[in-house]
């Protein structure tokens, strides 16, 4: 199971759910090293989906790489780990995902799939959406208050050592590849400054991990939820969400289908639609806090979305107007 930084994804052609007939646009000839989630290089798809809003079962239809069309969610991971249970068959999904990111070069341009050159974009759009979380939730900023994040999916550390490194006082990254994760401590180890450092490198897929209690102001989750079954996403969060301090939040940013889901046959990894994946947050116990679609990606390229998640309710804000002023004559026009 990989948890590097990937590339946006193109999607792949057309489909329609519930036995309507497959158009899946053939292959690109162009040669491009592929990444997670789903990124198959081709042309951008039109999908149809179905979601039932139950806290049990999301019925939402797909399509895999290889152009099969699924009914459903449930349908599409009973094919790909088996039944609830067989854990031989899941096992095996994480590995492959693992093994899929092992042979690729620990860089930039490797880790997101040959599109190194959306890097500063993704940046600057985290660091608008970042900055904007902080001084609303933690407002205590910059009154010697010590702020910790988590890098999950942390790759080669480009995040942390672009972005994370000068806002928070210590950044733990958690990648299963090694690889990456050498690359990551040998990028850092001239960066950021004695209170601005990268302090632990975790070596752990995802869904093994268990945050230390009360540790984190921020968990980043960014391209990797994709290679986590519905279960261990939930089974992450549920986790995770002792793991940050008052005021602390959850940021997501992942490709979006425009429907339903994509599998992704090479890397074990699977894009979901915003209906999905908010289904999956409420699942989780979270509270969607704020959205924002990233911007200046290359139009070929899935869309992006960033989710800043809370454990608690945010405020509720009434906007009515005062008797004062709804009672004040108007100027007739």
């Amino acid at each position: 199971m990989s948890f590097s930084l990937h590339s946006p994804f193109v999607s792949i052609g057309h489909f329609h759910c519930h036995n309507h007939q497959n158009h899946i646009s053939p292959p690109s000839t162009t040669t491009t090293t592929l990444a997670s989630p789903p990124y198959l290089f081709q042309q951008r798809r039109k999908t149809r989906s179905v979601l039932t809003l139950s806290s049990e079962s999301m019925e939402i239809c797909g399509v895999d790489s290889e152009g099969k069309e699924f009914n459903s969610a449930q349908e599409m991971w009973r094919e790909e780990i088996g039944e609830e249970g067989d854990e031989t068959r899941k096992t095996q999904w994480y590995r492959d995902g693992v093994s899929y990111w092992e042979g690729v070069e620990a860089s930039v341009d490797g880790v997101l799939g040959g599109y190194g050159h959306v890097n500063d974009a993704d940046i600057i759009g985290s660091e608008v959406f970042l900055k904007t979380l902080l001084q609303e939730r933690l407002v205590n900023v910059g009154a010697n208050q010590h702020l910790v994040a988590l890098d999950c999916g942390s790759g080669i550390g480009r995040i942390t050592k672009n972005l994370l490194i000068r806002y928070f006082n210590e950044v733990d990254l958690l990648e299963p590849v090694a690889q990456f994760l050498d690359a990551a401590r040998e990028n850092l180890a001239s960066a950021g400054s004695e209170t601005h450092k990268a302090t632990n490198f975790f070596c752990v897929p995802l869904q093994e991990f268990t945050p230390a209690a009360g540790r984190y102001d921020v968990i980043w989750v960014q391209w990797c939820i994709g290679h986590l079954t519905d279960n261990d996403f939930v089974s992450f969060f549920n986790r995770a969400k002792g793991c940050l301090k008052p005021g602390g939040f959850f940021i997501v940013k992942e490709n979006l289908a425009k429907n339903g889901f994509v599998l992704d046959k090479e890397d074990h990894s699977i894009t979901r639609s915003d209906p999905y994946f908010k289904q999956l947050f409420r699942q989780c116990g979270l509270h969607l806090y704020r959205t924002k679609d990233q911007k200046g990606l290359p139009q070929e390229l899935f869309a992006v979305k960033m989710y800043a998640l809370t454990v608690d309710t945010p405020p509720k804000i009434h906007r009515t107007r005062s008797k004062t002023t709804s009672n004040r004559p108007q100027i007739i026009k």
